[in-house]
């Protein structure tokens, strides 16, 4: 067995950060180099219990600043200005220029007669005075260009009357921003749009509530992201986004910490993942591609508000009433949609973000395989954070830490895993999942035959009571099984299964991959199964993306019982590598694609008679569901009835498995424009959701059924599957299909 060991990969990316004046310094230009390095694997002697997750926690917590600083010095990224410091260095080179310019332009030149005592010239003088001088920089240094400059680089939200004077400013925390965000300046009225969900905007179109040119106010949650709802209020009209937290959505039990009103939480808006400006393809340093923008980079302003900012601009609204489940808990607020304010005036918002190019470090450790070495299952958590990050990046880190320690340990025991283990701390995971998924773009065209699954230990502890898996359903059994031996947290004696089904069963447990989620681009983008897996409580965690998520905040909602929980997550996961680490043949259910589309083939089924009366029969995609169904039973039987202890056959198997995901994601779509190719979990036209969404129009809104487009969208989605099943098969010869087409 090899001696495990690091890589550190260095990478040059996009991103948005605060410049810093080491960042300046840093900065490689058009010169770039690839850095790898190898260290050996830290032994801590012999692998006991996993419950000192806490303070591994609290290890990397105490480390935290000066590590996100080194971290930091090296990734391409965008950020909000750190103010004093910008400030001074703009203020310092505009008044660098004008004394030049003055003293070129006469002032104090050498024909001007000289005295002596107090006022002779420096050894090093120009011909001036040390008098003359200073009288010279009194008259130079304004006080009105120094708050004039600190203003135009600092984020600003105020109220301005109908001639557009201001009449109030609100104040900001300066390091609150949205990474991504458009900078900019907006004014405009304020339209309240609950969570900023697409049923959200649609009911306020619906209500003839228009926000084209305003500025929408958001609450934070509602199963959307701050990028969609920038995204969903940009495609709406309107000319900026604020977004804050409402009292209704967090804990109100006094006996359990809460946010405050006075804490915004930040997050970054770029609707996608990795670095922006290189979509589709990496940005590794050796690559020399030019910069090309996402499209999912928001083209209007956004900042996140407290709830106390948010109480300030909602409570002057005028306008309709709010519908009931609208209101929240802001503090003497009543609850109306706007635009329009109550004395006439408007809000007017400024973001000033900077661009600044740093470099990204993946760090990688593995343990190789003895049978199947070039296939790697993968174990990944991000270590950076917009805060203390105790949640967020401190406690997924931990158990990354604990779990290669386990393993490594294991090893050195007697383990002998078949397939290789990966441990990977993904950089700049707070900005859009950067490292992972530009690490993904490096190597999409093989990673569907080496990657076997990933598993995504990003705030996998913000609770003990409840599990959640974020997965793809080629994992479900996987994790099926590994409930069943693990004990819950917070319940001993019982497994996490057993509680699951006290509590209404298992089945809940599932749940589809999210955008944000640092699993999401390995299956949306890369076709590799993936799972991210967190405890949680009913009531949510609140301090995430803000300045308080901290350990000690932590161990209090838990009730000191996070190195408990820790545990219990790492087991969790180490069962499912365990499995797919020893296993013949990977244990991914291969015909779990044939129920997600039989249930929207019944749809379909409803709408079969409008559909055929207008040219769309939708058998093409019941055969290419039927094709797929049985050519998935049809290799799983062949599974079932080989030598699996021929590694040739095993072989041959697991490569028909492990592809399985990949075939999902659409040929026909770009990866540099759609890069969530996936038809199932991905996002665009080529999906099933979109398509299940243009087949509700049939009911809901017939007019807006576009035929040509449905057909279309129907065709690709219908061939992708049929292309699964075909590729599932395996044999050329035997599609049976009749081809037709129009002279």
């Amino acid at each position: 067995m090899d001696v495990p060991c690091v890589l550190t990969q260095s990478s040059s990316v996009s991103l948005h950060r605060s410049v810093d004046i080491s960042d300046e310094e840093e900065e490689v230009g058009g010169s770039q180099m690839e850095e790898l390095r190898f260290v050996p694997l830290e032994d801590d002697g012999e692998a006991g219990p996993m419950c000192d997750i806490r303070a591994l926690v609290g290890r990397y917590h105490h480390g935290y600043r000066r590590g996100c600083m080194l971290c930091l010095c090296g990734v391409a990224m965008f950020a909000a200005v750190c103010l004093s410091l910008a400030a001074f260095l703009l203020a310092f080179i505009v008044f660098s220029g004008r004394y030049h310019c003055s003293l070129f332009g006469g002032v104090g030149g050498e024909d001007e007669q000289m005295g002596g005592g107090a006022n002779t010239p420096a050894d090093t003088g120009a011909g001036l005075y040390l008098g003359e001088l200073r009288e010279m920089m009194r008259k130079l240094l304004q006080d009105e260009d120094i708050h004039n400059t600190v203003r135009t680089q600092t984020s600003s939200l105020q109220l301005v009357d109908s001639t557009g004077l201001v009449s109030e400013q609100i104040h900001l925390n300066p390091s609150d921003f949205c990474p991504y965000s458009a900078t900019g300046n907006h004014t405009g009225g304020v339209v309240y749009a609950n969570y900023g969900r697409p049923e959200d905007f649609n009911w306020l179109r619906s209500e003839g509530v228009s926000v084209v040119g305003h500025v929408v106010v958001m609450r934070v949650g509602g199963g959307v992201s701050f990028a969609e709802k920038v995204w969903l209020a940009e495609r709406s009209g309107a000319g900026g986004a604020l977004i804050y937290p409402d009292p209704a959505d967090l804990p109100q039990d006094p006996r359990r910490l809460g946010l405050n009103s006075h804490t915004s939480v930040s997050e970054h808006v770029h609707l996608g993942s990795g670095d922006p400006f290189t979509p589709g393809f990496p940005s590794f340093n050796h690559t020399k591609f030019p910069p090309i923008q996402s499209s999912g980079l928001p083209l209007i302003p956004s900042l996140p508000i407290t709830a106390t900012v948010a109480a300030k601009l909602l409570s002057q609204l005028s306008g309709p009433l709010c519908p009931p489940s609208w209101r929240g808990r802001l503090p003497y607020v009543r609850c109306v949609l706007g635009p329009d304010f109550v004395s006439g005036r408007r809000v007017q918002m400024a973001v000033h973000n900077v661009m600044t190019p740093v470099l990204l470090n993946n760090i990688f450790s593995s343990l190789v395989g003895r049978v199947e070495p070039d296939q790697y299952i993968i174990l990944g958590a991000q270590r950076d954070s917009l805060g203390p990050g105790a949640v967020k990046s401190g406690v997924g880190t931990a158990i990354l830490l604990e779990l290669a320690r386990t393993f490594s340990v294991m090893v050195k025991n007697g383990f002998s895993p078949r397939r290789s283990l990966l441990f990977v701390s993904w950089d700049a995971g707070d900005f859009g999942n950067v490292g992972a998924t530009e690490w993904l773009e490096g190597y999409l065209s093989m990673l569907h035959l080496k990657a076997v699954a990933y598993f995504s230990l990003d705030q996998a502890i913000m609770g003990d009571d409840l599990l959640s898996a974020y997965t793809s359903p080629l994992l479900v059994d996987l994790l099926d099984a590994a409930i069943k031996q693990v004990e819950h947290p917070k319940h001993a004696g019982q497994t996490i299964f057993s509680q699951a089904e006290r509590e209404g069963g298992s089945w809940r447990i599932m749940k589809p991959l999210y955008l944000n989620s640092g699993a999401y681009s390995f299956t949306a983008f890369a076709g590799v199964p993936a799972m991210e897996l967190r405890f949680t409580e009913e009531r949510a965690y609140p301090f995430v993306n803000t300045p308080l998520d901290s350990l000690s905040r932590l161990q209090e909602v838990l009730g000191g019982r996070l190195g408990v929980t820790g545990r219990s997550l790492g087991e969790l996961v180490g069962e499912m590598v365990l499995r797919l680490a020893h296993d013949h043949i990977v244990p991914l259910r291969i015909t779990s694609y044939a129920q997600t589309v039989l249930q929207f083939s019944a749809k379909l089924n409803k709408h079969s008679v409008e559909l055929q009366s207008r040219g769309l029969s939708p058998q093409w995609l019941f055969s290419a569901r039927g094709d797929y169904s049985r050519a998935a039973e049809t290799l799983q039987r062949a599974i079932d009835y080989s030598d699996l202890h021929d590694p040739t056959t095993a072989r041959f198997y697991n490569t028909r498995i492990m592809t399985v995901e990949y075939y999902f994601l659409s040929q026909y779509v770009s990866v540099m424009e759609t890069p969530f190719r996936h038809v199932i979990h991905g996002r665009g036209n080529h999906t099933l959701s979109a398509l299940t969404e243009h087949l509700a129009l049939l009911t809901s809104d017939p007019r807006r059924f576009d035929e040509s487009a449905f057909r279309r969208q129907l065709a690709l989605f219908t061939w992708t599957l049929q292309g699964a099943a075909n590729a599932l098969n395996g044999d050329v010869w035997a599609i049976h299909n009749t081809h037709t087409y129009t002279q």
